[in-house]
């Protein structure tokens, strides 16, 4: 039984922090919870629990703290800021990070814990809204099994496994492994669904065939049957998953490693998020393939991307993505393009050659 003196903030009740500050509450922990969008907490008031005006205001009589927040910079501001939860939170209090964020900020966030008498570890999660709403998400934790022993009852309120990797940032470093993994199998099941759909295959008949093969992945499980039917609602956001390769892309850099599928599928959902669709879900990839109208419909605007690659700018991983790069499928999507589905969108390419071996242009 859950230990209902332990009193728990939860920060960040967006997509997937609302049914796991749900979970938490259904286990019998008193729970104040804090969004930004005061509306996206209305629910779980209704069912009883505390609202907050502040983090400071949520984590200030909590035991446990949980954050789950878009981007790293809403990490360092939310620990480390002068009104943070490192200076704010009671001492002896445990602060645990579900976002996917900087291996490095989380130690830094760990260490300056522990100097000021509070436990603080990284513990993305797996398993995407499905997960979340099941209770079914898979926590990787950046600290060790006796470092969560005070908190594991909550932490399986909410999830069906646990890994401890050990360390501070070891957590975000082993989210980042999956996510390098997962943008593979989307580009890989994008590319499948587009070569079936040219070669005129029945699409739901080609995804039930490759599930029961090796070429079977989670992307082609979930997420392709609503990429078939047109659902473009975001379980996963595109714009967080391009933040979650690019911070993977950046850690690949300074350990003077290569990914180029993971730079393939940053390029493609850099392309997405350009045209209108960082809102979208993760499945909406498949569109980049599709004829223009199709994408239209979805709400994008191939007109964006041009305006948007103006100049040569950085992206969040640290790479150049500017008019000089090139993605790992060898296209300049910088200049005249045709989208990756073989359909232009009133734009050539240049007199080169792709990683396929077909010349493009004559």
């Amino acid at each position: 039984m859950a230990d209902s003196k332990q009193k728990v903030a939860f920060i960040g009740t967006g997509i997937m922090g609302a049914p796991i500050a749900g979970h938490i509450m259904d286990a019998g922990y008193d729970v104040t919870v804090y969004n930004r969008t005061k509306s996206k907490t209305d629910d779980l008031v209704a069912r009883g629990a505390h609202w907050a005006a502040s983090p400071k205001e949520a984590a200030a009589d909590a035991d446990v703290v949980f954050t789950m927040v878009g981007f790293p910079t809403d990490v360092e501001e939310i620990y480390l800021a002068g009104d943070g939860l490192l200076q704010t939170a009671k001492p002896g209090a445990h602060l645990i990070d579900l976002t996917t964020s900087s291996p490095e900020l989380a130690r830094d966030i760990s260490e300056a814990a522990e100097t000021m008498g509070k436990h603080a570890f990284d513990c993305p999660v797996t398993g995407g809204e499905a997960g979340a709403i099941a209770g079914t998400l898979t926590l990787i934790v950046g600290a060790t099994e006796a470092d969560i022993a005070p908190v594991r009852p909550i932490l399986e309120s909410f999830s069906s496994k646990i890994f401890c990797f050990g360390g501070a940032g070891k957590g975000q470093a082993a989210k980042l492994a999956n996510q390098v993994a997962l943008s593979a199998s989307m580009v890989g099941m994008a590319d499948a669904l587009s070569f079936a759909q040219q070669s005129d295959l029945d699409l739901a008949l080609t995804r039930e065939m490759i599930l029961g093969g090796t070429g079977a992945s989670g992307a082609m499980e979930q997420l392709a049957p609503k990429a078939l039917d047109g659902d473009w609602k975001p379980g996963f956001m595109v714009k967080h998953f391009l933040k979650d390769i690019g911070l993977a892309l950046q850690v690949a850099e300074e350990k003077e490693i290569a990914l180029p599928g993971a730079d393939t599928a940053f390029t493609l959902y850099d392309m997405l998020e350009a045209i209108g669709g960082g809102n979208l879900g993760t499945q909406a990839i498949t569109l980049l393939y599709q004829e223009e109208a199709e994408a239209v419909a979805a709400g994008l605007d191939w007109s964006l991307y041009t305006a948007a690659h103006e100049h040569d700018d950085e992206c969040g991983c640290g790479h150049d993505h500017g008019h000089d790069h090139e993605c790992g499928c060898g296209h300049d999507h910088d200049h005249d393009h045709e989208c990756c589905g073989g359909h232009g969108h009133g734009h050539e390419h240049g007199d080169h050659e792709c990683t396929c071996g077909h010349h493009h242009a004559e």
